[in-house]
C-alpha cells in the first residue's frame, strides 16, 4: 500500500511533532524548512534570517517543563522547570534525534506556493511549490501541514502615535531588541505589557539611566514561582481548578485571583491595575517587574499620545525628555503567502474548525497547527492537534458537515467575545485544558476519569488534582504509552530534581504540597456545595 506523502511547513516545535505524528501514522512526511536549523521561535540568532520568528537572548518561558513537553517524551528531571532559550533548543534537538525527525527535514527550503491539484474534489491532493538555493521544485502531496506559528510579522502601529516620523531617537519592534548592552545610560520608552514589553523592561532596567513602561490597558502580573515554590501553571492547571472555574461565577473567580495577586504588591499603587478583570486578558507573567518600580528604576506610564523630536507626552498630559529610544512590544500579526487565495486572514482573524482545519474544503487534507494563544503551553496543543490532523488524513477520523464546523466557529468565537477584552492577541486566545480535552475527545484520547476512579484511584486522584500535564493524554486510546502513568506519579520528583541542589533535612510529611492544597479546596468546595443544598 503507498503511503500518503505529507508535506510539513516549518520544523519549529509544532513543525517537529508534526513529522513524529506522520511517521505514528505511517504517513511519509517531508518537512521544508527555511532556515538552516530546527527550533523556530526558540533558536536564538543575534541576526535571525528575514520572514522568521525571533527571541531575545534572555529570554526564559512563561511554561514549565511538566506543562509543555510532548506528551511521549519528558524533558529530561534535571533540566530547570522554567528553560531558558537554550534548553529549549536542547530538548527538541534531543526530541528529533530520539525519533529519528532530521531526515525527514530539507533545510533552506522556502515554500513559495500550495495549490489544488485539477481533481482536488476526488483526490484531495496538493502541489507544493518550493525554492532552494535558487532553484524551484514542483511536488504533489496527500496532506499539508502548516506549521509556521504567530510570531513572525511584527505589529508596528506607528500611525497610532503622532509625531513618530519627527522622533530623532532610536525606535524598533521587539523582534529587532536582542540584548542590552547598546542601551546602557540611555532613557528608553517600551510600549506595550504583554510578556515581551515586561521582560525587555525589566532587563533594560539594569542599564538604562530610566526606562519608562508604557501601557494603554495596564495589565494583572503573574509570577512563575507560585504557592510554596511550585511552578505557576503546575498549580493553576489542573481539572479541579477548572471545576472550580465552571461552578462559581466568573466575578468571584476573579476577584479571588485578583484579591491573590494584590497581595503580592498592590496593583492600583504600582500603576498597574487595569479596567478588565484578570480572566479577561492574556496574563503578563513576570517575577521581576515590581522590584524594579519599587526600586524606582522602572516608571509605569499611560499611553503616548504623541512624540515630539526628544519627547514623549502621554495622554494624561505628563511628558518625559531627552528620550533616547523607544521600543514597540506591540505584538505580530500572522498571513500565509503561501496558501495565497485558499486562507483570509482579516484583522488578525481566521475561520478554522478546531482552529485547525478550513470548513470549506471539499476534502480536509490541509491543517493549521499551532495557531493558538493558549493559556498555558502551546506545544502540548500542537502535538495533540497533529495527532487528530494524521488520524483525519488517514481517513480513520471524519470531520462534521460545513454546516456544523461553522456552527461551532461561530460558537467559539463568540465565547472570545464574551470573555476577552477586544485585542488581536486575543483572536487566537484558548483555554489550555478545554482545548485539549476537546480535540482529545475526537481523537479518543481524553481520560476517562470515572472508570479510573474504580480501577485506579491513585492514578485518577492524580488526574484530578494535580496539573493536567500533556501525558494525560496518552494514557489511552490511539498513540497510547506505555510508560504514561509512571510519568504522571512522579510528576512532583522532577519537579523538585533541579531545585534540590544542597542536602538538607526532609521534612516529616509524605504529603504532596499540591495534594494538600487540592484536599483543602476540595474540602471548602463539598462545605459550600452541603451548605447551598441545606439552604434551598
Amino acid at each position: 500500500m503507498i503511503r500518503k506523502r505529507i508535506a510539513v511547513i516549518g520544523a519549529g516545535a509544532s513543525g517537529l511533532t508534526s513529522i513524529k505524528c506522520c511517521l505514528d501514522e505511517g504517513l511519509e512526511p517531508i518537512c521544508f524548512e527555511r532556515t538552516g536549523d530546527i527550533g523556530g521561535l526558540w533558536r536564538y540568532q543575534e541576526n535571525p534570517e528575514e520572514g522568521r520568528a525571533s527571541i531575545y537572548k534572555s529570554l526564559i518561558i512563561n511554561t514549565s517543563k511538566e506543562m509543555m513537553c510532548f506528551s511521549d517524551y519528558p524533558i529530561p528531571d534535571h533540566f530547570p522547570n522554567f528553560m531558558p532559550n537554550s534548553k529549549i533548543q536542547e530538548y527538541f534537538r534531543m526530541y528529533a534525534e530520539e525519533f529519528g525527525l532530521l531526515k525527514y527535514i530539507r533545510f533552506k527550503t522556502s515554500v513559495c506556493g500550495v495549490t489544488k491539484q485539477p481533481d482536488f474534489s476526488t483526490s484531495g491532493q496538493w502541489k507544493v511549490v518550493t525554492e532552494c538555493e535558487g532553484r524551484k521544485e514542483e511536488n504533489v502531496f496527500d496532506g499539508v501541514m502548516v506549521c509556521t506559528g504567530h510570531h513572525v510579522s511584527p505589529y508596528l502601529p506607528l500611525h497610532s502615535f503622532p509625531g513618530i516620523e519627527k522622533f530623532q531617537g532610536q525606535y524598533m519592534h521587539s523582534r529587532e531588541y536582542k540584548n542590552p548592552q547598546s542601551f546602557t545610560g540611555k532613557r528608553v520608552i517600551v510600549i506595550g505589557i504583554g510578556n515581551s514589553g515586561a521582560d525587555v523592561t525589566v532587563e533594560l532596567s539594569h542599564v538604562t539611566k530610566q526606562v519608562f513602561l508604557s501601557t494603554r490597558r495596564g495589565a494583572w502580573i503573574m509570577n512563575r514561582v507560585s504557592c510554596n515554590g511550585y511552578p505557576g501553571d503546575v498549580v493553576l492547571l489542573s481539572r479541579f481548578n477548572e471545576l472550580l472555574v465552571k461552578i462559581f461565577h466568573p466575578s468571584l473567580i476573579n476577584m479571588y485571583l485578583e484579591n491573590k495577586l494584590n497581595q503580592k504588591f498592590d496593583h492600583e499603587m504600582y500603576g498597574l491595575k487595569p479596567k478588565h478583570r484578570v480572566l479577561n486578558q492574556h496574563p503578563t507573567i513576570n517575577d521581576a517587574l515590581p522590584n524594579r518600580i519599587i526600586s524606582g528604576l522602572v516608571k509605569v506610564k499611560g499611553n503616548v499620545k504623541e512624540f515630539t523630536e526628544r519627547a514623549a507626552i502621554f495622554e494624561d498630559g505628563s511628558k518625559e525628555d531627552d528620550i533616547d529610544a523607544v521600543i514597540f512590544a506591540t505584538g505580530y500579526t500572522f498571513s500565509f503567502p503561501f496558501l495565497q487565495d485558499l486562507v483570509e486572514v482579516v484583522e488578525n482573524k481566521i475561520t478554522l474548525y478546531k482552529r485547525v482545519f478550513l470548513p470549506n474544503l471539499e476534502k480536509p487534507t490541509l491543517a493549521i497547527i499551532g495557531l493558538i494563544q493558549p493559556l498555558g503551553a502551546i506545544m502540548p496543543i500542537s502535538e495533540i492537534q497533529g495527532r487528530w490532523v494524521t488520524q483525519v488524513f488517514k481517513g480513520l477520523k471524519t470531520l462534521p458537515s460545513q454546516s456544523e464546523m461553522m456552527a461551532d466557529i461561530t460558537k467559539n468565537e463568540e465565547k472570545l467575545k464574551k470573555r476577552y477584552v477586544e485585542s488581536a492577541r486575543h483572536t487566537i486566545q484558548a483555554n489550555y485544558i478545554d482545548t485539549m480535552d476537546e480535540i482529545a475527545e475526537l481523537l479518543g484520547t481524553r481520560p476517562n476519569l470515572l472508570s479510573l476512579a474504580f480501577t485506579d484511584p491513585k492514578l485518577a486522584l492524580k488526574l484530578v488534582l494535580g496539573p493536567c500535564t500533556p501525558v494525560q493524554f496518552r494514557l489511552q486510546g490511539p498513540g497510547k504509552w506505555d510508560k504514561a502513568r509512571e510519568t504522571i506519579l512522579t510528576t512532583e520528583d522532577r519537579i523538585k530534581k533541579p531545585l534540590m541542589t544542597r542536602t538538607v533535612e526532609k521534612s516529616s510529611s509524605m504529603t504532596s504540597m499540591i495534594t494538600m492544597t487540592r484536599l483543602m479546596q476540595a474540602a471548602v468546595l463539598f462545605a459550600i456545595i452541603v451548605a447551598y443544598f441545606e439552604l434551598f
